[in-house]
Formats: C-alpha cells, structure tokens, sequence
C-alpha cells in the first residue's frame, strides 16, 4: 500500500483509519468497513466509488489509474 502510496503521492489521497477507534465509529459506519485490510474509495463530495477486501496492488492501480483518467487528471 505505501508504494501505492508514494506512486500516486499529490493525485490520490490514501488516509488509514484504525476501526476499533471509537473516533473513527461514523466513517466506519458510513462506508461499512468491517474488516481490515479494507479499501474503500471515495470521491471528493464522499460517494463511495469501489469497495475491496483485501489487497490486489494491479487491480487497485488499474482501478485508480481510471479513476484519474475520467477525471482529467
């Protein structure tokens, strides 16, 4: 995920979020986050765009490099 991270570092924001804090009890209802590791990707306005269990670094690139190509970016 850091690789991730860093490839995409200023188009993407990647923010980790702890499930079991009770801070994070809104955003983790919202988005339906039940298990770690989970990715949820949102839009800018909050829309949920894709929901992963689990990690697949290529189909996640895939995902996020079309994202960016819709939005011009």
């Amino acid at each position: 995920m850091h690789e991730l991270e860093a490839e995409y570092w200023g188009q993407v924001d990647f923010v980790y979020l702890d499930r079991e804090d009770p801070a994070n009890k809104e955003i983790v209802q919202r988005y339906g986050v039940a298990y770690q590791p989970e990715l949820v990707f949102v839009a800018p306005d909050g829309t949920e765009l894709r929901h992963w269990f689990g990690l697949d670094a290529d189909e996640l690139r895939a995902e996020l490099d079309g994202y960016l190509a819709a939005a011009g970016g």
